[in-house]
């Protein structure tokens, strides 16, 4: 297991490389970046910037034109702007000083907000772990005795009215249901139980520790149920299909035959057995859900979280915003994937990955 191990943490340092090449590479070819966005704000200046900027008559911008709207902008303005994102150096140059510098963890800082990177991210990141830990214990909460007790009765009444129910949830999309959940006990239409936005209330300071335990949950109630959805759905159906396919083996057959009971031949033999694939796949599901929030269902409840900066960093191509995180959670969910295998020796010490690898 060690050489397994080591392999793939050798193999983070290429993998991460690349993701980080694709991905410059795209934004060399995508319309709309930094210097296009500033001066779509300073041509809404009009004359008023030309006048302070030295002027500079329309059509005459010298090496501006390669840059959409650019035109009529007085050159050194332009090259000023290029000097302050780094864009008078080529790209192979910026990219490998930009690997040099996340090396070292270093992201440097927002191009359109005074703050750094890392601090941004621990900013927002409250609200991730919110709805990525909240949403993945509840979908395994609700989701392993369902599909158990499924797959026990398989066929049933039971198993079909609860797999309609659980394919209308999962082809309901989140944010279809976070408006939904809204206009039920938001105060949309019907009842107002819960708050409307928000992770806590205005006066959050001055309650108690207890009063800031039930504010806290008061509001994350409805995000963490709509964010739930459709991982809960995917969940319930795949320990249920583990199950069916462990019963179904010879030596759940061999023991029932020794006389064991349904009790002790489903949770001291199927039980391991079925549940592998469920627990090994925690920590990638809990990942999921934590970077993978939706963003919608976070501008629904006015949630500042990860999802919400990720879009407007697109947005507005901030490319220190964009490229720092996408390193940070290429880098986690490389590590995540070694920790899934991890888990699966420690269900099922059986498993042995480096004569797999053989």
């Amino acid at each position: 297991m060690g050489a397994y191990l080591l392999r793939r943490l050798l193999l983070i340092v290429p993998t991460l490389i690349g993701i980080m090449l694709v991905n410059f590479t795209l934004t060399q070819f995508v319309p709309g970046g930094p210097i296009e966005q500033i001066v779509a704000r300073v041509q809404g200046e009009g004359d008023v910037f030309r006048n302070i900027a030295g002027g500079g008559d329309a059509g005459q911008g010298g090496g501006t034109e390669k840059y959409a709207g650019a035109s009529g902008l007085p050159p050194e303005f332009i090259a000023e702007l290029e000097k302050e994102f780094g864009f008078d150096k080529p790209p192979v140059q910026r990219f490998l000083s930009m690997l040099g510098d996340y090396l070292r963890f270093d992201f440097g800082q927002s191009w359109f907000r005074s703050i750094s990177v890392v601090d941004l991210v621990v900013e927002k990141m409250p609200v991730s772990i919110t709805l990525g830990l909240w949403s993945t214990l509840l979908a395994y909460l609700i989701s392993i005795p369902l599909g158990i007790r499924k797959a026990v009765r398989d066929g049933t009444a039971f198993d079909t009215w609860t797999s309609s129910a659980i394919i209308i949830g999962y082809a309901i999309p989140g944010f279809l249901f976070a408006v939904l959940l809204m206009v039920l006990f938001a105060g949309g239409s019907y009842w107002k139980i819960f708050p409307l936005r928000g992770l806590t209330s205005d006066n959050f300071d001055t309650l108690s520790t207890l009063g800031k335990i039930k504010d806290y949950l008061w509001h994350i109630t409805l995000p963490v149920i709509a964010a739930t959805i459709s991982s809960f759905a995917t969940l319930t159906l795949l320990t249920k299909n583990s199950f069916l396919d462990e019963i179904n083996k010879q030596y759940v057959m061999t023991a029932r035959a020794k006389g064991l009971t349904e009790r002790g031949v489903l949770y001291g033999h199927v039980f391991r057995n079925a549940m592998l694939i469920v627990i090994a796949g925690f920590p990638a599901m809990f990942l999921g859900v934590f970077f993978g929030s939706s963003i919608l269902i976070e501008t629904i409840f006015s949630l500042d979280g990860l999802g919400r900066l990720g879009f407007e960093a697109a947005v507005q191509r901030d490319y220190p915003v964009i490229f720092g995180t996408l390193y940070v959670f290429g880098l986690m969910g490389l590590l995540v994937g070694i920790l899934s295998d991890l888990m699966y020796v420690l269900v099922d010490p059986r498993i042995d990955f480096e004569k797999r690898a053989g």
